[in-house]
């Protein structure tokens, strides 16, 4: 009979020690099945088809300075002096046209109360009422440094030689410094292939600008249909090369040719930098020609 007993007693002594009562883990694990069974959803990460080259070679080009990248991933794929500071002549008129973008609305009628004749003009008139639009066609269609200087102008020159080199500080541009509006020489002025490809990019995120700098020719006006315009792309390769969406041009003496281009090859997209070259048009033919030969994509 004692033996009995003692048998009940430690049963029941250690299911007192054991019973988990009405702890908090308890209602945890007895409670929430539903917490307990579910399976986390492993998040697919979505890489990029990665650029790469068939064959060590390059093109042949006469560029100083050259960045090629792959846009969608941002890879490097050809450069040469990419942080080199260099004159950007009228590539400044992206960051210009940002800017734009960013203080004015493209309706927006705009007087013209002063202009300059310096370099490549569209021939805005003091007088003229015009829309920002128009006057945007006329930047980067034309390369007009008179229309690039009444966006300016219009707005408070110093306020916007301001914010362009805030966008231009924003975007990462680290090597770049603008003290005019339309890319006409400074000693202060100044920028380079990596920074102007960062410029390129945020352009082509805008729809409305990407279809302005892709437009090979325009006749624009004023509102009242006065003053009319005949713009035309000075990138003559804007038509002759499929797959190219402009971008912009760039010239003067001392800046030599540069050119910045977008090209799409294959649902592949990419950003050309050319600055100070000897023939800027002949160098981007001959890096596109070298691109579809020698560039392929690894997918992962």
């Amino acid at each position: 009979m004692r033996l009995k007993h003692i048998f009940f007693f430690a049963f029941f002594t250690f299911l007192f020690l054991f019973y988990p009562g009405d702890s908090y883990y308890f209602h945890i694990f007895a409670y929430n099945r539903e917490l307990i069974n579910k399976t986390e959803t492993v998040k697919k990460i979505n890489i990029r088809p990665i650029p790469y080259l068939k064959l060590p070679f390059y093109p042949e080009v006469t560029a100083q300075a050259i960045y090629l990248v792959d846009l969608p991933s941002f890879t490097p794929i050809f450069f040469r002096n990419e942080n080199l500071k260099l004159l950007p002549a009228s590539t400044t008129k992206i960051i210009t046209a940002l800017v734009a973008m960013d203080i004015y609305k493209p309706d927006q009628i705009i007087t013209v109360k002063k202009t300059i004749d310096e370099g490549q003009v569209m021939g805005l008139l003091v007088g003229e009422k015009i829309t920002v639009e128009n006057i945007l066609y006329g930047t980067l269609v034309h390369s007009g440094n008179d229309a690039a200087f009444v966006l300016a102008e219009n707005y408070g020159y110093d306020k916007f030689i301001n914010l362009m080199n805030k966008k231009a500080e924003s975007l990462g541009m680290k090597n770049s410094h603008f003290s005019n509006p339309n890319g006409l020489d400074s000693g202060t002025q100044h920028s380079t292939a990596f920074d102007l490809s960062l410029a390129a990019r945020e352009l082509l995120k805008n729809p409305y600008l990407s279809k302005i700098v892709s437009t090979k020719e325009i006749t624009i006006s004023d509102v009242d249909f006065k003053y009319f315009h005949q713009l035309t792309n000075v990138n003559k390769l804007l038509g002759e090369i499929q797959g190219l969406g402009g971008l912009k041009t760039g010239y003067t003496e001392n800046a030599g040719e540069n050119l910045v281009s977008f090209y799409k090859k294959n649902g592949h997209q990419f950003v050309i930098v050319i600055l100070k070259s000897l023939d800027r048009f002949s160098d981007t033919r001959n890096i596109i020609s070298w691109i579809e030969a020698n560039v392929d994509y690894a997918n992962f």
